[in-house]
């Protein structure tokens, strides 16, 4: 009866966007950290920085109508939490830097952004724990680590407030 308690409860608060059985299932966070990002200014963006911090690693593409919906949510939880330690990266799944680029700067994104590219990027959402590789899908990542929450489709402001304020 706890367990069933306990997983109602996760769901209610919407910490956590997988189903209730797999709730114990959440993936390995080992392939964010062994790849690089194609960062625009030619430099790689090194996942591995990202341990020791809580971070917020968003892959979507620029065609995709629910990570254009999701992106101003980001952007807001990245100026809220942002300054409180927690990193966000937005891993595009695209090869092409510069509509990646153009489409950041005219929708106001200011969090780093960089290429995870098409066929890396899928990979990578698969080894995630999103097998059918659906965008957008947001992994948050513990201090210590490993994953904390995934969310394939759209996440809320409210569930990202909720998720990053019981981590902090």
């Amino acid at each position: 009866m706890k367990a069933c308690f306990l997983v109602v409860w996760t769901l209610a608060a919407g910490l956590f966007a997988i189903p209730a059985a797999a709730v114990e299932a959440l993936p390995s966070a080992e392939p964010i950290f062994a790849v690089s990002l194609a960062g625009f200014d030619g430099k790689p963006l090194a996942l591995a920085e990202l341990k020791g911090k809580i971070a917020v690693v968003n892959f979507w593409a620029t065609w995709c109508a629910p990570c254009r919906t999701e992106i101003p949510a980001l952007e807001e939880g990245y100026k809220k939490y942002g300054p409180r330690g927690v990193a966000f990266v937005g891993a595009a799944v695209e090869d092409d830097a510069e509509s990646v680029r153009d489409f950041a700067k005219a929708n106001g994104i200011t969090y780093p952004v960089a290429l995870a590219g098409k066929e890396k990027g899928i990979a990578l959402l698969q080894a995630l724990g999103n097998k059918i590789a659906g965008l957008p899908y947001t992994v948050v990542l513990d201090r210590q680590g490993n994953v904390f929450a995934v969310k394939r489709g759209i996440l809320t402001p409210q569930r990202l407030q909720q998720i990053l304020e019981s981590m902090l």
